[in-house]
């Protein structure tokens, strides 16, 4: 779902400035951007840098180009079981749309885990408060 959406700072800074599988010139705007200071900056970055506001499968063709924005995007495309899943999305728009769509129905069938086994977060940051 990162075809659409921004990170600040404070989540690709040391993917900006650390990473090696990171195309120089993507990395440098970044730094640019988020400069290494005491004080992080709220500043953000869109997710997909060629096709920002569309939902369409430039986010993949931005991994191919290893500028993935977030090392967990990255990630996806740096070697391993998920690089051809990559290379199928980038190349094929409709393989990428079908399979988010069915994705899409399947996590709206999870049924939420209820009380006492589980519960709905009222801020999913933390745990519900429950008084003894």
């Amino acid at each position: 779902g990162h075809t659409i959406g921004q990170a600040r700072c404070p989540t690709f800074t040391a993917r900006v400035y650390n990473d090696t599988n990171i195309d120089p010139s993507f990395a440098k705007a970044k730094q640019n951007l988020c400069p290494l200071t005491n004080t992080p900056t709220n500043f953000v970055a869109n997710l997909d840098v060629t096709t920002p506001n569309y939902f369409d499968n430039g986010y993949f063709k931005n991994l191919l180009k290893k500028k993935g924005l977030l090392h967990s995007d990255q990630a996806l495309f740096s070697g391993g079981s998920t690089d051809s899943l990559v290379r199928t999305y980038a190349l094929n728009k409709r393989a990428f749309y079908h399979d988010f769509v069915n994705g899409m129905i399947r996590m709206g069938d999870i049924r939420p885990l209820l009380y006492p086994n589980g519960e709905i977060r009222e801020n999913c940051r933390r745990v519900n408060y429950k008084p003894l």
